[in-house]
């Protein structure tokens, strides 16, 4: 069991966010980072990316917590992390896991049947090359195939008009899934979103601390279920310096500075404030 002094929880976005939006770097974030490891604060990934790649990301930043994969899709907690036994569909590679998402396999075949019922032109990830993958992503080879190993959400490329994508939403939404966008890709989902899964560790980490404050820092649309599930929702600048304006919570903190930068500053100001 892990000792957690601190009563706040960090629930986090990478691409856009902690990740620079170009580099995938954190390092403008470093003091941010520095400061949450010295306070013991746990610092959850909650992202729409692969089990595999925000492995990686947790070995780079020295992370045991918990994380939240593919848009919700799945919950993984470290095996020993919490003493208390709680709900949890399987165990797997020292993880317990808490399965929200729908197969891959399935969304594919519902993008697939879309696709070819109206006709609109798009292109689900798993569809693409590593090359193709690369150039739309600016994820390195190594990067792209982490990006790969999906297992509840496929993220797509639309490149039709506005009435395309309004038709492409609806017909995810008629099929009971679900349509979300993120800083480069839209994805397809089952009855899972950030914020659900946030909600779900929320609960867990207040067994351990019940006066329980969580942060949260995001930048794009599917960002608002986790923005809207935490405490003090923190909303990052897009590279063009604004705001996604279609995210408007209550009590919303506006970082300012874009992408990591910004998350750095965020986190510094928040914790100054509430240490």
């Amino acid at each position: 069991m892990r000792t957690m002094p601190s009563e706040f929880v960090i629930f986090t976005d990478l691409d856009g966010t902690l990740l620079d939006h170009k580099s995938y770097s954190f390092e403008v974030a470093l003091p941010a980072l520095e400061l949450i490891k010295s306070k013991n604060i746990p610092l959850v990934i909650c992202s729409s990316k692969t089990r595999a790649e925000i492995e990686l990301y947790r070995k780079l930043l020295n992370n045991s917590d918990p994380f939240i994969s593919e848009n919700g899709g799945g919950i993984f907690i470290p095996s020993a992390y919490f003493s208390h036994r709680f709900k949890h569909d399987k165990q797997l590679n020292g993880y317990k896991l808490i399965e929200l998402g729908t197969s891959h396999e399935i969304l594919i075949n519902e993008l697939n049947s879309i696709k070819k019922a109206q006709r609109i032109k798009l292109k689900g990830l798993s569809e693409m090359t590593i090359k193709e993958l690369s150039e739309v992503s600016g994820l390195n080879r190594e990067q792209t195939k982490l990006a790969k190993k999906r297992e509840y959400d496929e993220p797509f490329i639309m490149y039709g008009d506005h009435s395309d994508r309004e038709t492409i939403k609806r017909e995810i939404i008629g099929r009971g899934l679900k349509h979300t966008e993120g800083g480069i890709f839209h994805h397809i989902m089952g009855d899972n979103d950030k914020g659900r899964a946030a909600k779900i560790l929320i609960s867990l980490f207040k067994h351990k601390f019940p006066n329980l404050k969580t942060i949260g820092l995001g930048d794009s649309l599917n960002d608002l279920p986790m923005l809207e599930a935490v405490d003090v929702p923190i909303l990052v600048k897009k590279p063009s310096g604004q705001c996604d304006p279609r995210i408007n919570v209550p009590n919303l903190v506006f970082a300012q500075g874009i992408g990591s930068e910004g998350w750095n500053n965020a986190i510094l100001n928040c914790l100054e404030e509430k240490l």
